[in-house]
């Protein structure tokens, strides 16, 4: 429907977009999300530079790499060393909150509001700002959870208790081996339930919300709908942006709005109703209170 030669970037002056950003989100019924990346980036969960280097030099030192995104995928010796990583990861990820609170700015605007939130973002922040679980979809999976790595189930696993374990007990860049998870199903190793082939677990809990999702469209369909967009990107469009966009052109009681430093853009199509801010995140939230 919408092609990439009518996309019309940010949408004008950043005060003026601001305003009209707050006045939409005032007369709206309902608040639709859709967060990536960007969100958490803008709360301080940035992947290099000296976050990166506190909690993984002896990893860079060793593998090379520079960031913790590129060692996710770097093949380590030992399944002690991949798990002596990953559960320093899913820590400083999953299991902290975030430096800044740009989440719970989000939530002070939106909670007294008709809201839904789909995310991509698998780090646990929306629930540690403590917005309501029940109106969320993380739709890519959770640091929090381990499946069995064929899949032999479509179950999850609470993984804390064991992270926090190979954390306290590591050494050398090792955990003790009698960490290792393990499918309690099938014997065979456990990993993330994070969603990068066709073994992805869709568990109970994730059908579950999906129709939550689905019902809350439906019923709002025709509804003054704020399609609120924050910090996604080109690396998975299917799943928020381009959905948001349609949605949007199919109901001309909807306003789009996305803010996202450097990427804030919308089709023609909807143009007259957008609000595309190039600007971080957490600034324009703080702008809008």
């Amino acid at each position: 429907m919408f092609s990439r030669t009518s996309i019309m970037k940010s949408t004008g002056n950043y005060l003026i977009q601001v305003e009209r950003l707050k006045k939409t989100l005032d007369d709206s019924d309902v608040v639709v999300i859709g967060a990536g990346a960007g969100l958490s980036t803008s709360a301080g969960f940035v992947y290099s530079g000296e976050r990166f280097r506190k909690n993984f030099s002896d990893f860079e030192d060793k593998y090379g790499f520079h960031d913790m995104y590129s060692g996710a995928f770097c093949h380590y010796d030992t399944p002690e060393e991949h798990w002596a990583y990953w559960s320093r990861f899913i820590t400083v990820n999953r299991y902290v909150a975030p430096p800044k609170p740009v989440y719970k700015q989000l939530l002070e605007l939106i909670e007294e509001k008709d809201y839904f939130v789909i995310t991509t973002n698998v780090d646990h922040c929306f629930q540690k700002a403590g917005i309501d679980k029940n109106r969320l979809f993380y739709t890519q999976g959770d640091y929090g959870l381990f499946q069995c790595s064929e899949p032999c189930c479509q179950e999850t696993f609470e993984n804390e208790d064991v992270i926090c374990q190979m954390v306290e007990r590591q050494a050398g860049m090792r955990v003790p081996s009698v960490l290792l998870p393990v499918c309690p199903r099938c014997g065979q190793p456990m990993t993330m339930n994070l969603r990068s082939d066709n073994r992805f677990v869709e568990d109970k809990g994730w059908h579950k919300a999906a129709e939550r999702y689905e019902d809350f469209l439906r019923v709002r369909e025709n509804m003054r709908i704020l399609f609120l967009e924050l910090g996604v990107g080109y690396n998975t469009p299917g799943i928020i942006k381009y959905p948001f966009w349609q949605m949007t052109a199919q109901n001309p009681k909807a306003v789009y709005a996305c803010i996202n430093h450097g990427e804030a853009v919308c089709p023609d199509d909807i143009k007259e109703r957008a609000i595309c801010i190039n600007e971080d995140i957490g600034k324009v939230l703080e702008d809008l209170r």
